[in-house]
């Protein structure tokens, strides 16, 4: 049974339009007429437990608008939403007892407290036996490097501090399912690999569901072998991210150091683009040749000391889908 189970969701918000009289807009003055957005327009998918899914999109997609509904933070339009065995918006007491949620830009934590004792607070919220929250806090210290900024007050972290503190609170009551939205905006490379770290543990150690919104692909490539893209309120694809770079990632490539110099290295089913000191690199299309089998043919006419396969990056994928619009119906 899906942990999450979405079936036609929607949900439209009615914008005024501003007022627009002799001399152009009015600000502060809204007219009578409305138009109305689709924010989430009739998306359908399901997530099974343990799973580590890639919500993806770019600005105004709705993927936040999506977090929300399955969050009980907002009620949809229409549509059905079941997280968890629930109806988020319906029975939210008992659902949020079982989830846990970061929103990259916002936190949950008690402002000018220090943060053991913001996570002493939660423990009474989620009635969190001592011996657990002694076993939670302990690891989560450990994990996340928690141990210097435990007894500094919440308004005096730094970005990276602050999104530990909020993903170790996040989980003090074992929820079954993690919602992370934005978890490693405006972090530095290290605290980005360390909440990518403690997110996989999680994921892999404990069980724990994720469902995943991020700009970072970095993040994607990371964690996700799953993703869902959405773009204008339609979920556009759902599938394998190998899958989606099979599909969409456009032309691959192929280095190889020979073990001796050639005139030419040319080959049938490849272009080379480069070859200098003995190093040549191929570009080929995805589905008219194999990899096994360009290498094979290489092998046939020259000797060869070492080869890698290049895959073109996920950020030029989802550009390329974006900007080419490859996924419009």
């Amino acid at each position: 049974m899906n942990i999450i189970e979405v079936t036609n969701l929607q949900k439209h918000f009615s914008v005024r339009k501003h007022f627009s009289g002799r001399f152009g807009a009015v600000r502060g003055f809204f007219s009578r007429e409305a138009t109305q957005v689709r924010a989430v327009d009739g998306i359908s998918f399901g997530v099974e437990p343990g799973e580590l899914v890639g919500y993806l999109g770019p600005n105004g997609a709705g993927k936040s608008t999506t977090i929300k509904m399955l969050t009980g933070l907002l009620v949809p339009s229409g549509g059905e939403v079941v997280v968890n065995g629930r109806i988020p918006h319906k029975e939210r007491q008992e659902y949020v007892a079982r989830i846990g949620v970061v929103f990259g830009q916002r936190t949950t934590l008690w402002w000018d407290l220090p943060v053991i004792e913001s996570l002493e607070l939660l423990r009474h919220v989620y009635k969190v036996p001592p011996d657990l929250f002694q076993q939670n806090l302990a690891e989560f210290t450990d994990m996340l490097e928690m141990e210097p900024f435990l007894h500094t007050p919440v308004r005096s972290l730094s970005l990276g501090q602050r999104m530990r503190a909020d993903i170790a609170a996040a989980l003090l009551h074992n929820p079954d399912l993690l919602f992370l939205d934005e978890p490693t905006i405006g972090l530095d490379v290290v605290a980005k690999e360390r909440i990518r770290q403690f997110i996989q543990h999680i994921n892999a150690e404990r069980g724990t569901t994720v469902l995943l919104t991020t700009h970072d692909l970095a993040d994607v490539q990371r964690l996700c072998q799953r993703v869902m893209i959405i773009d204008r309120g339609k979920l556009l694809f759902d599938g394998r991210l190998q899958s989606l770079q099979d599909q969409f990632g456009g032309k691959r490539e192929l280095v190889v150091d020979f073990a001796q110099d050639y005139e030419t290295v040319a080959i049938p089913g490849a272009t080379v683009i480069d070859y200098q000191d003995s190093r040549a690199t191929y570009q080929f299309e995805r589905g008219n040749i194999s990899a096994s089998e360009l290498i094979g043919r290489i092998s046939n006419q020259y000797r060869v000391q070492d080869l890698s396969v290049r895959e073109p990056d996920i950020e030029a994928t989802i550009r390329r889908i974006y900007e080419e619009k490859l996924l419009e119906g």
